[in-house]
């Protein structure tokens, strides 16, 4: 048994947001190749949480992570996945996100790789939210077409 986390985030960043944060955010997708001159290359404790590319190990289809400037904003798209040991850093990554997002709503999704449900992270006026989901009822009233 693996303590694997599926992660997928998609988000556009506040046009106002800091270049420090900008830079960091690079570190976490780029990985090694960035160059941000802030010091992070020297922490020993610092991984990159959006850097991996590739086939996914454990949660099929392809690891990727996208910083991408536009016009009046950057956006994120990054799926991943992550250790369950770095599951504190990916909180503290998403609150950072979630306080320069200029989505509001769900701007990614956390799941245990065995598990069929994943936990919502949603950004309610720059304030990282947690929403587990639940299996519907099995006579719900909702169902897809």
């Amino acid at each position: 048994m693996s303590d694997v986390f599926a992660v997928d985030l998609a988000l556009d960043l506040s046009p106002t947001v800091p270049e420090a944060v900008l830079a960091h955010l690079r570190r976490h997708v780029e990985g090694d190749s960035a160059d941000d001159g802030s010091g992070e290359a020297d922490w020993p404790d610092f991984v990159p949480l959006l850097a991996d590319r590739g086939p996914a190990a454990r949660i099929g289809g392809l690891l990727t992570g996208q910083l991408v400037q536009g016009p009046a904003h950057w956006s994120l798209t990054a799926r991943q996945e992550i250790h369950a040991e770095l599951l504190p850093d990916l909180v503290a990554l998403a609150e950072m996100l979630a306080f320069n997002a200029k989505t509001e709503g769900v701007i990614g999704q956390v799941r245990f790789y065995e598990d069929d449900i994943p936990e919502l992270l949603v950004n309610r006026s720059g304030t990282l939210v947690r929403m587990p989901l639940r299996e519907a009822e099995p006579n719900a009233s909702r169902h897809l077409p």
